[in-house]
Formats: C-alpha cells, sequence, structure tokens
C-alpha cells in the first residue's frame, strides 16, 4: 500500500495496551490470563475480580482506549497523515492478532506500536516487545515500537494541567502525592539497563510536573512519590511506600490535604480508579485529610499531540536509517536521556541478570502482570 509521507514507512499504526473485562463473565478469565505462571491462587483473585464486578465488571481501560484510538487518528488526519489506527490488547478482547490483522488487511508491510506506558519496565516495555514477537510470527510484516515518553513535553503538559486544576479545586495549600504502580525490586534493578530506571524517570516527571505547576499557582508544591497496587508473595520486597501508608504517615505529620497526582498511569485504570479514587480517599479521610485526585493525561490535547509527534520521529527516524543517515534528534523535557528507540538484549529484563524465556525481539525490537488492567 502506499504511505502517508510523514509517516513513511509506516502504513498502520497499532495502539498497544493492557486490556480489562468489559463483563461480568470476563473478569475471572481476565484475571487468570493477568497472572497466569505467577502462582496466584483463584482465592485471590476472586477478592481482585470485586472491583472489577462492583463496576459491572467493566474495566474503564478499554474505553480510554478507544477514546485515544479515535483522538490519535483524528490529529493525525488533521496533519495529513492518511493511515488507519488498530488497536489491540495483551490480555483482553481485541488482541495484538487482531490488530496486526487489521494492518495486514489494509495492505501495510510495516506497523509502527505505540504503547500505552510512559514508563520503562519489564511490564512497561519489554513484554511488549515480546508479546509483538509472538504475534508477528508466520506474518510477512515488519513492527517498530515507539519509545517510551516518560520525558516527552506532551505528557508532562497534560500532568501539569491535571495538577494545577487539583490544587485549585482543593482550594487550599495541600501536599502533591505523586503516585505510581509499584514493581518488585528486582525489576527495577533490570529497568535500568538502557537508561535511567523506572523510579529516575517517575522522580524526573514528578520534578518537572511539580516545578511547572507550582509557577502557575505562585508557590512551590511540596512533594512525595508514592506507589500503589502492590500484589505478589509477602516476603518479596516491592517498592514503597505504598500510597495508604504515606497518607497515614503525612496525616501524623500534620498535614491536612493531599493532591493524589496518578503520573504512573496515561489514562483512568482499574489501578486509579479502585486504588487511589476509593482505597486511597478512604485512607485519607480515615485520618481527617482532605483529599482529591489529579485526572491523568487521558485524550488531553498537548498528549494526543505528543504522542503524534512521536509517531513522525521514529518514522523519520526510520526513513533516516533506511537511508544510512543520521536521524531527528529526539524531543525531550528535563535533564534525564530519552530511552532508546532499540532496546538492548538485557534492556528491561523481568528481574536483574535473569531472562523471561520469551522471545526478545522482532524486526526492530520490538509491562503488566501484576497490575489489574494498566
Amino acid at each position: 500500500m502506499a504511505t502517508t509521507p510523514l509517516l513513511a514507512p509506516y502504513g498502520a499504526v497499532l495502539l498497544a495496551s493492557f486490556g480489562g473485562p468489559e463483563g461480568p463473565d470476563e473478569v475471572m478469565p481476565f484475571l487468570r490470563r493477568v497472572t497466569a505462571g505467577t502462582g496466584v491462587p483463584d482465592a485471590r483473585l476472586a477478592v481482585v475480580a470485586e472491583h472489577y464486578l462492583a463496576r459491572g465488571g467493566v474495566s474503564p481501560i478499554n474505553a480510554a482506549n478507544r477514546a485515544l484510538r479515535d483522538a490519535l487518528a483524528a490529529e493525525l488526519a488533521r496533519r495529513g497523515v492518511d493511515v488507519p489506527v488498530v488497536w489491540g490488547n495483551r490480555n483482553a478482547p481485541p488482541w495484538y492478532a487482531e490488530a496486526l490483522d487489521e494492518a495486514e488487511q489494509v495492505g501495510a508491510s510495516r506497523v509502527l506500536a505505540l504503547v500505552t506506558s510512559a514508563f520503562a519496565s519489564y511490564s512497561g516495555c519489554r513484554q511488549y516487545r515480546e508479546d509483538f514477537a509472538e504475534a508477528l510470527v508466520g506474518r510477512d510484516l515488519e513492527l517498530d515500537k515507539v519509545r517510551v515518553f516518560f520525558n516527552h513535553p506532551g505528557f508532562v503538559e497534560a500532568n501539569v494541567d491535571a495538577l494545577v486544576d487539583a490544587c485549585r479545586a482543593l482550594g487550599e495549600e495541600g501536599r502533591v502525592v505523586f503516585v505510581t504502580h509499584s514493581l518488585p525490586l528486582s525489576m527495577l534493578e533490570a529497568s535500568g539497563a538502557c537508561g535511567p530506571d523506572y523510579v529516575a524517570q517517575h522522580l524526573e516527571v514528578a520534578r518537572l510536573v511539580a516545578h511547572a505547576a507550582g509557577e502557575r499557582l505562585g508557590r512551590r508544591l511540596e512533594w512525595d512519590l508514592a506507589y500503589c497496587s502492590r500484589s505478589g508473595p509477602p516476603a518479596q520486597p516491592w517498592l514503597e511506600p505504598d500510597v495508604n501508608d504515606h497518607l497515614a504517615a503525612l496525616a501524623a505529620q500534620g498535614v491536612e490535604a493531599v493532591v493524589l497526582a496518578p503520573i504512573g498511569f496515561v489514562s483512568d485504570h482499574m489501578e486509579v480508579v479502585n486504588d487511589l479514587d476509593d482505597e486511597a480517599t478512604a485512607t485519607a479521610r480515615a485520618h481527617g485529610v482532605r483529599a482529591t485526585r489529579a485526572a491523568t493525561a487521558g485524550v488531553h490535547p498537548a498528549f494526543v499531540a505528543g504522542l503524534v509527534d512521536l509517531l513522525l520521529e521514529r518514522a523519520a527516524a526510520a526513513r533516516a536509517s533506511d537511508a544510512g543517515v543520521p536521524g531527528p534528534e529526539p524531543v525531550r523535557v528535563g535533564d534525564l536521556p530519552v530511552r532508546p528507540d532499540r532496546c538492548p538484549p538485557d534492556g528491561c529484563r523481568r528481574q536483574a541478570g535473569v531472562d523471561s524465556g520469551r522471545p526478545a525481539a522482532c524486526v526492530a525490537q520490538p509491562g503488566e502482570t501484576y497490575q489489574h488492567d494498566g
């Protein structure tokens, strides 16, 4: 097929995400797929299932991804890029294989994948590449993956706007608690194999967002980084502090108001609506702390425009590589370097020094086992 020059050599964009159930009957099969090979018993999964069943068995992630797919298509069209945006998931329909079928049906021979994870870790980067490699088996199709975008200006700007709005809604000088998904410490170590590690990436985003939001609010914002959604065996060390423990500690220090800012998530996953809107907010209330939650990036115009910028940047890099000339300088904000487009073989393993046992790469080196749906 002919490709649009700005996105050449790619004939389709794959929006790749985690997936989630869309009805009560899908909840337990979904959770079993998510935790396959981890030994999590059904009794534990049944507890997690209640989070979904309380919302009709429907995860918010799929609606968010449909909205993002449509927003990306609209922004690409606005810039004169006429290519299909297909959507696929790791753990629920539509599957990656179905999305790649769509791409092949329109004649695409190269696909550019955009993953709904701003941060690099096994779960947020390498596992997607492994999934893509499996989905490509038997296909005459090439696939490249856009780099993670934690320090891209569009992502940062969307989170700045969200934090400013939340601080103004709180109506007083509260403390900011940035929140992301926790990881086993073994994954943290492995995440730094080809760039800033998972914690460093989040600290950089938190610093940038707090500084810019504080300038707009006319005051210096005090902030911390906390984690949610820890799972796995109790003896396994994970990133801390847990957001609920941290809120209790802040209350003991006399903090009376907080803004929960979920910078680790690009949309309202189950971790956001359950772990923050329900559980963390209840913890704050129980300790006499007023809490409000900042929005996720979602389909914020700056975020959507920034993702399209990343697609076009990656396409320009591919054209330059094909021509044997230097590619464009990657756009970033802050002090940390960008993560590479092409990850090294040891990048973001499941744990430091241990491979996952799955294919490591597709044509161009294309996470969350531990997550509910994000």
